[in-house]
């Protein structure tokens, strides 16, 4: 692409050449300046963190100033296991088939014909779902682990818990869910350890969809990233309120955590906690919704 074009590119999206330039500053601007200017791109207004009202700024809020040390160990995908496994017991807890340090440690020959591999301490790059190992790239895999275990996903968007995870690969079990052929991915919105609403997503879908739920398991008029589908309403998910009681006893404690399992065959498997949902950079849809889940989440 020519410069003219990078220049009249630039001109089209200028959010997306500020996000540019920002990324230039992430290693040495302060969180508080970060997080102040790459809300201002995202969301196109002010990030009041004096007084914030909205569920997006609280979120940012917290990012800031609600840091405990129990964090690191809830959003470590090797060290969470232990500790959900604890509160909810072990047989909800998605079999690990293996944990090391670098990429060249792993014995391919040890793994069975489908696993998954992913980082420890972020999500996405690096992860690899494999449905067949015959047909498997091992040194193409191995790259790209290796450069997940180089991110440093906390500078990203500046999630403190993500900071201080030390970084190693883990492969777990291949999960499938018998009757469908694929995972649905539920996601619990825990607001001062009471789950306020969920959403169910298709996990890894070509087109993914989110549609929302409260407590009663009535459809609401809501929506953040993805778009919700043109279905109809889903009938209740199988386990609801167990997984609902999983989520109340996981999130005790917190202003707001984010509890995510899979119910597959039958049971209900631990997915991961997150603290801050889509790291607080989204738009709420209608914009009612972002004062409202806002007035849920009293800050400490």
């Amino acid at each position: 692409m020519s410069i003219t074009s990078r220049i009249k590119n630039g001109i089209k999206n200028p959010t997306r050449i500020g996000l540019r330039f920002l990324a230039l500053g992430r290693t040495w601007l302060p969180d508080y300046i970060f997080l102040k200017l790459r809300y201002r791109l995202i969301m196109g207004r002010p990030l009041n963190l004096r007084n914030p009202q909205t569920f997006t700024e609280k979120l940012q809020w917290l990012k800031l100033y609600c840091r405990k040390p129990e964090q690191t160990v809830m959003v470590d995908k090797v060290k969470a296991k232990e500790y959900v496994a604890s509160i909810i017991g072990k047989e909800h807890i998605i079999p690990t088939l293996g944990v090391w340090e670098r990429p060249d440690d792993i014995d391919f020959s040890t793994l069975p014909s489908r696993f998954v591999l992913k980082c420890n301490h972020n999500s996405g790059l690096g992860m690899y779902i494999c449905k067949d190992k015959a047909q498997m790239d091992i040194p193409r895999v191995k790259a790209r682990l290796a450069m997940g275990l180089k991110e440093n996903y906390y500078l990203n968007e500046r999630e403190w818990p993500y900071r201080n995870v030390p970084r190693r690969i883990l492969a777990e079990q291949y999960m499938e869910d018998g009757a469908s052929g694929f995972l649905h991915d539920y996601k619990w919105f825990c607001f001062g350890g009471e789950p306020k609403f969920m959403y169910i997503s298709q996990d890894y879908a070509q087109h993914p969809t989110t549609d929302f739920y409260d407590m009663d398991f009535r459809r609401l008029d809501m929506r953040f990233k993805d778009p919700n589908s043109s279905d109809p309403p889903s009938e209740r998910p199988p386990r609801f309120e167990e997984m609902r009681q999983y989520a109340r006893r996981l999130s005790q404690g917190f202003p707001f955590l984010r509890v995510d399992f899979y119910v597959i065959n039958g049971q209900v498997y631990f997915g991961e906690l997150t603290f801050s949902h889509n790291a607080g950079f989204f738009h709420v849809k209608p914009e009612r919704w972002d004062a409202e889940l806002g007035s849920w989440l009293q800050l400490p």
